[in-house]
Protein backbone atom coordinates (compact mmCIF):
# COMPACT_ATOMS: atom_id res chain seq x y z
CA UNK A 1 0.00 0.00 0.00
CA UNK A 2 0.80 3.71 -0.71
CA UNK A 3 0.90 6.04 1.95
CA UNK A 4 -1.26 8.54 -0.03
CA UNK A 5 -4.40 7.30 -2.26
CA UNK A 6 -4.76 10.21 -4.63
CA UNK A 7 -2.49 13.24 -6.12
CA UNK A 8 -3.73 16.54 -7.12
CA UNK A 9 -2.64 18.08 -10.02
CA UNK A 10 -1.75 21.84 -10.97
CA UNK A 11 -1.98 21.98 -14.73
CA UNK A 12 0.27 25.58 -15.47
CA UNK A 13 3.81 25.33 -15.16
CA UNK A 14 3.51 21.33 -13.65
CA UNK A 15 2.34 19.88 -16.75
CA UNK A 16 2.49 22.39 -19.44
CA UNK A 17 4.91 25.36 -20.11
CA UNK A 18 2.55 27.66 -19.89
CA UNK A 19 3.78 30.28 -17.09
CA UNK A 20 5.42 32.96 -19.09
CA UNK A 21 2.46 33.09 -21.74
CA UNK A 22 -0.30 33.33 -18.53
CA UNK A 23 2.40 36.34 -17.60
CA UNK A 24 2.75 37.91 -20.89
CA UNK A 25 -0.73 38.08 -21.43
CA UNK A 26 -1.62 39.64 -18.26
CA UNK A 27 1.15 42.24 -19.07
CA UNK A 28 -0.39 43.12 -22.89
CA UNK A 29 -4.14 43.13 -21.07
CA UNK A 30 -2.95 45.71 -18.80
CA UNK A 31 -1.61 47.68 -21.01
CA UNK A 32 -4.28 47.71 -23.09
CA UNK A 33 -6.47 49.51 -20.38
CA UNK A 34 -3.43 52.08 -19.37
CA UNK A 35 -2.81 49.65 -16.55
CA UNK A 36 0.84 48.66 -17.24
CA UNK A 37 2.53 46.36 -15.48
CA UNK A 38 6.52 44.95 -15.38
CA UNK A 39 6.92 41.62 -16.44
CA UNK A 40 8.67 40.64 -13.86
CA UNK A 41 5.81 41.36 -11.29
CA UNK A 42 3.05 39.71 -12.89
CA UNK A 43 5.66 36.52 -13.47
CA UNK A 44 5.93 36.15 -9.59
CA UNK A 45 1.98 36.18 -9.14
CA UNK A 46 1.57 33.56 -11.73
CA UNK A 47 -0.05 30.60 -9.78
CA UNK A 48 -2.32 32.98 -7.65
CA UNK A 49 -5.91 32.94 -9.44
CA UNK A 50 -6.36 35.93 -11.62
CA UNK A 51 -8.78 38.10 -8.88
CA UNK A 52 -5.80 37.84 -6.54
CA UNK A 53 -3.19 39.37 -9.30
CA UNK A 54 -5.43 41.53 -10.69
CA UNK A 55 -6.43 43.02 -6.96
CA UNK A 56 -2.31 42.80 -6.06
CA UNK A 57 -1.24 44.75 -9.31
CA UNK A 58 -3.69 47.50 -9.57
CA UNK A 59 -6.35 46.98 -6.72
CA UNK A 60 -8.89 45.87 -8.93
CA UNK A 61 -11.99 43.05 -9.24
CA UNK A 62 -11.93 40.66 -12.09
CA UNK A 63 -16.08 40.47 -10.99
CA UNK A 64 -16.76 44.13 -12.46
CA UNK A 65 -15.68 46.88 -14.54
CA UNK A 66 -12.63 47.70 -15.56
CA UNK A 67 -11.06 44.44 -13.70
CA UNK A 68 -13.61 42.07 -15.36
CA UNK A 69 -12.53 43.97 -18.75
CA UNK A 70 -8.66 43.17 -18.38
CA UNK A 71 -9.53 39.90 -16.83
CA UNK A 72 -11.92 38.61 -20.18
CA UNK A 73 -9.36 40.53 -22.50
CA UNK A 74 -6.24 38.08 -21.09
CA UNK A 75 -8.80 35.43 -21.29
CA UNK A 76 -8.86 36.18 -24.92
CA UNK A 77 -5.49 36.65 -25.75
CA UNK A 78 -4.19 33.66 -23.80
CA UNK A 79 -6.67 31.38 -25.81
CA UNK A 80 -6.36 33.59 -29.43
CA UNK A 81 -2.00 34.22 -29.55
CA UNK A 82 -0.53 31.40 -26.72
CA UNK A 83 -2.75 27.93 -26.56
CA UNK A 84 -1.63 27.13 -29.94
CA UNK A 85 1.88 27.34 -29.62
CA UNK A 86 1.96 25.91 -25.68
CA UNK A 87 3.53 22.40 -25.25
CA UNK A 88 3.91 19.86 -22.75
CA UNK A 89 6.52 19.59 -19.90
CA UNK A 90 8.28 16.49 -21.76
CA UNK A 91 7.02 12.75 -20.24
CA UNK A 92 3.69 14.71 -18.45
CA UNK A 93 1.47 12.28 -19.63
CA UNK A 94 3.16 9.23 -19.12
CA UNK A 95 3.93 10.36 -15.73
CA UNK A 96 0.36 10.81 -15.27
CA UNK A 97 -0.23 7.45 -16.72
CA UNK A 98 1.99 6.26 -14.27
CA UNK A 99 0.02 7.34 -11.59
CA UNK A 100 -3.11 6.17 -13.18
CA UNK A 101 -1.69 2.54 -13.58
CA UNK A 102 -0.07 2.66 -9.62
CA UNK A 103 -3.63 2.86 -8.54
CA UNK A 104 -4.08 6.61 -7.72
CA UNK A 105 -7.17 7.99 -8.06
CA UNK A 106 -6.21 11.75 -10.07
CA UNK A 107 -8.01 15.24 -9.42
CA UNK A 108 -6.75 18.31 -11.41
CA UNK A 109 -6.71 21.43 -8.80
CA UNK A 110 -5.55 24.27 -10.72
CA UNK A 111 -5.97 28.02 -10.65
CA UNK A 112 -7.22 28.19 -14.26
CA UNK A 113 -10.80 28.97 -15.91
CA UNK A 114 -12.60 26.00 -16.88
CA UNK A 115 -12.48 26.51 -20.01
CA UNK A 116 -8.50 26.96 -19.99
CA UNK A 117 -8.33 24.39 -18.35
CA UNK A 118 -10.02 21.91 -21.09
CA UNK A 119 -8.19 23.23 -23.43
CA UNK A 120 -4.72 22.03 -21.86
CA UNK A 121 -5.89 18.86 -20.72
CA UNK A 122 -6.82 18.67 -24.67
CA UNK A 123 -3.12 19.75 -25.00
CA UNK A 124 -1.56 17.15 -22.61
CA UNK A 125 -3.57 14.19 -23.39
CA UNK A 126 -4.57 12.74 -19.94
CA UNK A 127 -7.98 13.24 -19.73
CA UNK A 128 -8.70 9.37 -19.86
CA UNK A 129 -6.96 8.94 -16.28
CA UNK A 130 -8.66 12.02 -14.55
CA UNK A 131 -10.91 10.85 -12.18
CA UNK A 132 -12.78 14.28 -11.30
CA UNK A 133 -11.42 18.25 -11.98
CA UNK A 134 -11.33 21.70 -10.05
CA UNK A 135 -10.67 24.72 -11.17
CA UNK A 136 -11.45 28.27 -10.34
CA UNK A 137 -14.97 28.18 -11.39
CA UNK A 138 -15.38 25.69 -8.29
CA UNK A 139 -14.33 28.09 -5.91
CA UNK A 140 -14.92 30.78 -4.15
CA UNK A 141 -10.87 31.78 -3.27
CA UNK A 142 -8.01 30.67 -5.17
CA UNK A 143 -4.58 29.86 -4.53
CA UNK A 144 -2.75 29.88 -2.46
CA UNK A 145 -6.77 30.10 -0.69
CA UNK A 146 -6.99 25.99 -0.09
CA UNK A 147 -10.71 26.70 -1.21
CA UNK A 148 -9.63 24.33 -5.33
CA UNK A 149 -7.66 22.25 -3.04
CA UNK A 150 -10.73 21.38 -0.55
CA UNK A 151 -12.18 20.94 -3.93
CA UNK A 152 -10.55 18.58 -5.13
CA UNK A 153 -10.78 16.12 -1.82
CA UNK A 154 -14.63 16.59 -1.68
CA UNK A 155 -15.05 15.47 -5.16
CA UNK A 156 -12.54 12.26 -4.39
CA UNK A 157 -14.16 11.70 -1.19
CA UNK A 158 -10.86 11.34 0.70
CA UNK A 159 -9.06 12.78 3.17
CA UNK A 160 -6.78 15.10 3.26
CA UNK A 161 -4.36 13.30 4.62
CA UNK A 162 -4.40 10.77 2.01
CA UNK A 163 -3.90 13.39 -0.89
CA UNK A 164 -0.26 15.22 -2.19
CA UNK A 165 -0.58 17.91 -4.60
CA UNK A 166 1.93 17.64 -7.37
CA UNK A 167 2.56 21.41 -7.93
CA UNK A 168 5.15 24.62 -9.07
CA UNK A 169 4.54 27.32 -7.54
CA UNK A 170 4.36 28.59 -3.46
CA UNK A 171 1.12 29.38 -4.00
CA UNK A 172 0.46 25.53 -4.48
CA UNK A 173 2.69 24.40 -1.33
CA UNK A 174 0.43 27.06 0.37
CA UNK A 175 -2.72 25.89 -0.36
CA UNK A 176 -2.10 22.61 0.30
CA UNK A 177 -0.74 23.08 4.05
CA UNK A 178 -3.81 24.85 4.84
CA UNK A 179 -5.94 21.99 3.26
CA UNK A 180 -4.14 19.39 5.20
CA UNK A 181 -2.49 17.69 1.86
CA UNK A 182 1.38 16.78 1.49
CA UNK A 183 2.73 18.88 -1.34
CA UNK A 184 5.44 17.24 -3.97
CA UNK A 185 6.80 20.30 -6.11
CA UNK A 186 8.85 20.53 -9.31
CA UNK A 187 10.77 23.27 -10.69
CA UNK A 188 9.56 23.62 -14.28
CA UNK A 189 7.26 26.74 -13.32
CA UNK A 190 10.42 28.72 -12.60
CA UNK A 191 10.93 28.95 -8.86
CA UNK A 192 13.53 28.09 -7.01
CA UNK A 193 14.48 25.43 -4.55
CA UNK A 194 14.07 27.88 -1.59
CA UNK A 195 11.23 29.06 -2.59
CA UNK A 196 9.34 26.07 -2.91
CA UNK A 197 10.12 24.94 0.99
CA UNK A 198 7.51 23.02 2.69
CA UNK A 199 7.41 20.60 0.02
CA UNK A 200 8.24 16.38 0.66
CA UNK A 201 10.35 16.45 -2.38
CA UNK A 202 11.47 18.84 -5.05
CA UNK A 203 11.94 17.56 -8.85
CA UNK A 204 13.32 19.48 -11.72
CA UNK A 205 10.24 18.49 -13.73
CA UNK A 206 7.75 15.46 -14.65
CA UNK A 207 10.62 13.42 -16.50
CA UNK A 208 12.74 13.31 -13.03
CA UNK A 209 9.84 12.75 -11.38
CA UNK A 210 9.21 9.62 -13.51
CA UNK A 211 12.47 8.53 -13.56
CA UNK A 212 12.48 8.89 -9.80
CA UNK A 213 9.05 7.69 -9.19
CA UNK A 214 9.86 4.41 -7.09
CA UNK A 215 11.98 6.09 -5.03
CA UNK A 216 9.80 9.24 -4.64
CA UNK A 217 6.90 10.27 -1.74
CA UNK A 218 4.60 8.46 -4.43
CA UNK A 219 5.77 4.81 -3.23
CA UNK A 220 6.49 5.18 0.48
CA UNK A 221 4.37 2.88 2.43
CA UNK A 222 2.32 4.00 5.41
Amino acid sequence: MHQFRAILLDVDGTLIDSNDAHARCWCDALAEFDRPVEFERIRRLIGKGGDKLLAETVGLSDTEGLGRSISKRREQLFLRDHVPTLKPFPQSAELIRRMHDEGFKLAIATSAKRKEMNTLLEIIGIQEWIDATTSSDDAEESKPDPDIVDAAIRKLDIPASQAVMLGDTPYDVDASTQAGVATIALLSGGWSVEDLQGALAVYRDCSHLLEQFEQSPLCASP
